[in-house]
This record gives structure tokens, C-alpha cells and sequence, in this order.
């Protein structure tokens, strides 16, 4: 469904992605793991052309989107979920929740998606008409991929989805992930927690310093020595 082909990228004059390539399977999980400052987020920020690259391809359905502006990437179905949540605070949960669903035509279809987001998610259910700033940080990373699939995105692009949250609301939100690929989404996960993202994935990439340098199956990369002693703390 995904093709990243050599893609390179830069900050200023320097160079932060270097040749990266991988694939994104439909109806399924793909991570990305690695350290900071390794290239996670600048690899998604490429896909939706937050960051232009300079140099490589990037496909989607066999489509060339590379240069494509980012509103236009997300009318073809793809939608990123940003480290650190970024709700809009002084809008209501339901409010967020619609903002999501800004491109859409299909009424029908939106409240339909609106009522299967809060059956994911009751809490979202209870704190509608609070604002979103209000909410505890795993409520607002709740909302964040509930308005994320108020788009009814194919390809659902994650990153940090644990970071700062309890080790209970962590196991929900991965949970609500499985759930997600189960209802036909493709999701890409970039995840510093390593041991879950791999265990949850089907595929798996290790970037390093801009540089993919293993990939597998979520359960190879599991085994795999150099990832056992560099991200699972084997």
C-alpha cells in the first residue's frame, strides 16, 4: 500500500534521512523503532510532506505522492496521529472529534464512525462537551486517534502513541490499535517501546542515525540479538 523509496531529507543544510526505504503492507502493522533523534518522525513527516524531501519516492496505491501538497495526501487517505497528542485545547472533545471529519460528504458515514470512536473509547463518550485540555494525557491521546479515524483514513500513520502515559493506558491503546488493522486500516507505528510495537507488529524497520539498518517480521526483530541488546534491554 506504502512505498518509500530512497527517500533523503534535510534540516537546513543537514542531511537527516539518508537513502531510507520501506514498506507498508495493506490491512496491516508495520513499525518503525528506534532511538531519538534517529529519523522516526522526520521518515513520517516526509509521507504527509510536513518535510519535503529531497531526494527518493514515495508511494501510495502506486501513486506518486512525493511532491503532493499535505491537504491533498490526506483526501487520498492517510492521516498522521503527531507526537504529543496536539488536540485543539480550548475546542470540546466533540468538537475535535468533528474537526477530524473536515473533509468528509458522507453525514451518514460520520456519525456512524463518531459512534464506533466512543465505543472504543467510553471515557471520549463521558467528556464530550468538556475541552480538550482539560482531559488527563491518556484521554487526549485517546481523542487524538479518535479524530485521527473520524477521516476514515486507509492508512493511519502513528507516532509516540505510549509516550508520557501510564503502563494501563498504554496496554488500552494498543489494544485499540489491533483493533483499528481489524476493521481493515493499515497502520505505521513509530514507537520507542520496542517489545510492544514489535510484538504488536506484523513487520518492523530499525532505523539508526537516519539509516534503516534491520528489518523483519515483528517476531524476527523480537529474536534478534542487536535489538534484544539495543531497544529491549536483553
Amino acid at each position: 500500500m506504502l512505498e518509500i523509496n530512497g527517500v533523503k531529507a534535510k534540516y537546513g543544510h543537514t542531511e537527516v534521512l539518508h537513502s531510507v526505504s520501506l514498506r507498508a503492507e495493506a490491512g496491516r502493522i508495520t513499525t518503525l523503532i528506534g532511538g531519538n533523534g534517529a529519523g522516526k518522525t522526520t521518515t513520517l513527516n516526509c509521507i504527509v510532506n510536513i518535510l519535503k524531501p529531497y531526494e527518493g519516492q514515495i508511494l501510495w496505491k502506486g501513486l506518486d505522492i512525493t511532491k503532493l501538497r499535505s491537504k491533498d495526501i490526506v483526501r487520498l487517505g492517510i492521516s498522521l496521529i503527531p507526537e504529543g497528542r496536539h488536540v485543539f485545547p480550548r475546542m470540546t472533545v466533540r468538537e475535535n472529534l468533528e474537526m477530524g471529519a473536515y473533509i468528509r460528504k458522507d453525514s451518514g458515514g460520520v456519525q456512524k464512525d463518531f459512534e464506533w470512536i466512543l465505543e472504543l473509547f467510553p471515557v471520549l463518550k463521558e467528556r464530550l462537551a468538556q475541552e480538550a485540555s482539560t482531559l488527563s494525557g491518556g484521554e487526549q491521546q485517546m481523542l487524538a486517534i479518535g479524530r485521527s479515524l473520524m477521516g476514515n483514513p486507509d492508512l493511519v500513520l502513528m507516532d509516540e502513541p505510549s509516550m508520557g502515559l501510564a503502563p494501563i493506558v498504554v496496554e488500552e491503546v494498543f489494544s485499540v490499535i489491533e483493533q483499528i488493522m481489524t476493521m481493515g486500516k493499515t497502520v505505521l507505528l513509530v514507537e520507542q517501546n520496542a517489545a510492544l510495537a514489535l510484538d504488536l507488529a506484523h513487520e518492523g524497520y530499525v532505523i539508526e542515525l537516519g539509516r534503516i539498518v534491520l528489518s523483519g517480521t515483528g517476531k524476527e526483530l523480537l529474536r534478534n540479538p542487536e535489538v534484544e541488546k539495543a531497544y529491549l534491554g536483553l
